[in-house]
C-alpha cells in the first residue's frame, strides 16, 4: 500500500514527516529532525519500530511504500541552496517577494499556484535529464 507522508519546517526550524490524515492504517507515524533526510530517516526508522512491535504481538502488519510530499514552505527552505528565489521565479513565473513570503510562512499558495509551481519544477527537471554534453 502506498501511502502519502507530508514533509513540513516546523515553527523552530527543524523538519517533521508524517503519514497523511486520509492513511487506511491502524497506526501513524512521525519523524523529526534537523534536515530533510534526518526527518525521513528517522520517519523510516519509525516504520521499522512499528514493525518490530506489531511482530512481538504476532499481528499483521501492512507493507507500506512512502509517497514523500513537501508543502511549499518547507521545499522552498530546503532547495534554498539550489534554487535562488531569482531562479524560481525565472521558472515559475512567480515574483520573489512573493516566494518569499510563501518561504517564510507567512502567506499560504492558493492551491492553483502550487501546481504552478509544481508543474514548472517538473517541466525543468524534464528539460534538464535530456541534457547531452558533446565528448
Amino acid at each position: 500500500m502506498k501511502v502519502k507522508v507530508i514533509i513540513e519546517r516546523t515553527p523552530a526550524g527543524r523538519y517533521s514527516a508524517y503519514m497523511a490524515e486520509d492513511t487506511k492504517v491502524s497506526f501513524g507515524l512521525l519523524g523529526e529532525g534537523s534536515t530533510v533526510s534526518d526527518t525521513v530517516e528517522d520517519f523510516r526508522i519509525g516504520y521499522e519500530e512499528m514493525k518490530d512491535i506489531y511482530h512481538e504481538q504476532q499481528r499483521e502488519f501492512p507493507e507500506l511504500e512512502f509517497d514523500f510530499r513537501y508543502d511549499v514552505a518547507s521545499f522552498l527552505d530546503h532547495f534554498s541552496k539550489i534554487f535562488s528565489k531569482s531562479a524560481l521565479e525565472s521558472v515559475t513565473g512567480i515574483h520573489q517577494k512573493q516566494l518569499g513570503h510563501y518561504a517564510s510562512g507567512h502567506r499560504q499558495p492558493r492551491p492553483e499556484t502550487v501546481k504552478r509551481i509544481e508543474t514548472s519544477l517538473h517541466s525543468l527537471a524534464k528539460e534538464l535529464s535530456q541534457v547531452q554534453f558533446n565528448v
